[in-house]
């Protein structure tokens, strides 16, 4: 029989939330009963789509501006969950940006040093500004890496590396803050269907070559990596710290 997942009373910050998988995240969360700030950087009709059919549904829902790039709009993100609910219980860094590089071509810098500012060091702001709430709550933080931070990426160097880093951000993270309280755990999603991939999937062939790589034989939706986030904030998942949960249909088989 099916376990419900209940977060009533329970508050939780989304990074880039406005489509794909946060937002498919921020939903999940809702529909189990948490309080839900949904940061976005330009789509604000996305962010407010959300709180308002939320609202509509009797949950409640923060739509919040902010370049996670930028470290002082990083921490006000926390700052305003603070201040409208009164508390933290959990964090949400899905914010990321996947840009094309190429190695050897001298043109490269500007596109590390973009993707790091937002990949990495806006999730580590972000985080920090969050954990004195989340210590006070005993929360938990998912961030979301990728199988590129597994296995690389080609062309897209710059990502895979930042990806990889928030997985040993993680590891770091949660040998550091267990002791405090804050579980910590990471998903690494393999293909999945959002408007970042949405140039590849529109062609036939291309969709085919990458589903003959999935041995589940497709990408994944939105949907099927915001439930594993939502199993690890849960209680379900109250013993599971420092994991990186893989979600990618046994395209890259690492534990």
């Amino acid at each position: 029989m099916p376990v419900a997942i209940d977060l009533s009373g329970k508050t939780a910050l989304v990074t880039g939330a406005s489509r794909g998988i946060g937002r498919a995240t921020a939903e999940i969360l809702a529909a189990s009963g948490a309080r839900v700030a949904v940061n976005y950087r330009r789509e604000d009709g996305a962010a407010e789509s959300f709180v308002k059919e939320t609202r509509a549904a009797g949950g409640e829902a923060l739509a919040l501006a902010g370049d996670v790039g930028n470290p002082e709009e990083a921490r006000q993100l926390v700052r305003d969950v603070v201040a409208a609910w009164g508390r933290l219980d959990y964090l949400v860094n899905n914010a990321g940006i996947w840009e094309e590089d190429e190695a050897g071509s001298g043109r490269d810098l500007d596109v590390w040093d973009r993707t790091f500012a937002v990949n990495v060091r806006g999730a580590h702001v972000v985080t920090d500004a969050a954990i004195p709430h989340l210590a006070r709550e005993r929360g938990a933080i998912v961030f979301v890496s990728s199988t590129a931070g597994q296995r690389g990426e080609a062309r897209h160097s710059a990502y895979a590396a930042s990806k990889g880093a928030l997985i040993s951000y993680t590891k770091s993270l949660a040998t550091e803050l267990g002791p405090r309280g804050i579980r910590v755990n990471c998903v690494a999603p393999g293909w999945v269907e959002t408007d970042l991939t949405a140039a590849a999937f529109s062609d036939a062939e291309t969709r085919a070559g990458i589903e003959r790589t999935i041995p589940l034989g497709r990408a994944a939706r939105p949907g099927d990596v915001a439930g594993t986030i939502l199993f690890l904030l849960s209680d379900l998942a109250r013993h599971v710290h420092g994991e990186v949960l893989n979600v990618n249909g046994g395209s890259v088989l690492v534990g």
